[in-house]
């Protein structure tokens, strides 16, 4: 079977799956549109790892002060007394000087948000101050907001279940209806990337099944015993296939619930197998906005 064959079937049977949770009475009979925004130029960033959530930036080193003379046996001074005659007898004995403590702080660009967050992201539900609708530029952004941690992973695990989810894009044969959409786990790709490609990690073939052994897997899977709400940012790379994703930057849209998991054959040329899931927003939030540009399949 072809690809694009195997693709319209996957994507029949996704509709008909979310069509089955009942969807319908979530929707509102006008959805408003988003408000358009400026295209982002996009950031050079360099991430401690992959997955995480952490901004930090060591300070740099002070360097040693300058030496005016090579000269053995004499003593070094600093190069602003140089070309000086010191009286040495002259100087009075001022103490043990008091230790001064310096506090690290991180050097932050123009246009960059700082990475302090006021509430901890691993929690369920909403964070506070934090509005259905907010949009930001980058998912550094959304990060130091608490929404959703990790900058690369699109999912963020916890214990009973994942605190958030980032929707941006996905596989081909997902769906994303706005108030419900299939969803593909993580795992099966070869983190060391390709010859061609050997530090483009995320975009590597699939070379493996996913299992719901992975730790993000298992997470979602355990969100469907649980039914602990689970945040979800969009990304504008969703918008070619789908009319609620945002033309550019990231929206928060609100809390969903995991209704399904099961595993699935991939569209992959080794047919390995993906984790699945099935998300429905949940009742009383406000409306999600729609682009101009989607393809709404």
């Amino acid at each position: 079977m072809s690809y694009a064959k195997e693709r319209e079937q996957n994507i029949a049977r996704n509709k008909a799956l979310l069509d089955g949770l009942g969807i319908a009475p979530l929707k509102p009979k006008i959805e408003p549109k988003e408000n358009l925004r400026k295209k982002v130029a996009a950031k050079k960033r360099k991430s401690p790892s992959p997955e995480s959530d952490e901004l930090e930036e060591p300070p740099k080193k002070a360097s040693r002060l300058a030496d005016d003379s090579n000269e053995p046996g004499r003593a070094r001074r600093s190069s602003r007394l140089a070309g000086k005659t010191v009286d040495y007898k002259q100087e009075q004995d001022r103490g043990v000087p008091e230790l001064i403590t310096i506090k690290r702080v991180q050097k932050v660009k123009v246009g960059q948000l700082k990475s302090k967050r006021t509430y901890d992201p691993h929690r369920y539900g909403h964070i506070p101050d934090v509005e259905v609708g907010t949009w930001w530029a980058t998912r550094e952004d959304c990060s130091t907001a608490s929404v959703h941690a990790p900058w690369v992973s699109g999912i963020a695990p916890g214990p009973n279940g994942a605190y958030s989810i980032a929707l941006s894009g996905g596989y081909d044969d997902d769906v994303d209806d706005g108030y419900a959409f299939t969803f593909t786990g993580s795992g099966g790709r070869d983190l060391k990337g390709t010859k061609t490609a050997p530090k483009n990690l995320r975009t590597a073939p699939q070379s493996s099944d996913q299992t719901f052994e992975d730790r993000n897997n298992a997470a979602l899977q355990k969100s469907v015993d649980t039914q602990k709400p689970v945040r979800v940012i969009r990304g504008f790379k969703g918008k070619a296939r789908s009319k609620y994703a945002p033309s550019e930057g990231y929206r928060y849209d609100g809390l969903y619930l995991v209704k399904k998991a099961w595993i699935a054959k991939g569209l992959n040329k080794g047919g390995f197998l993906v984790c699945k899931f099935a998300f429905v927003r949940m009742p009383g939030q406000e409306a999600i906005p729609v682009n101009d540009g989607g393809d709404d399949e």
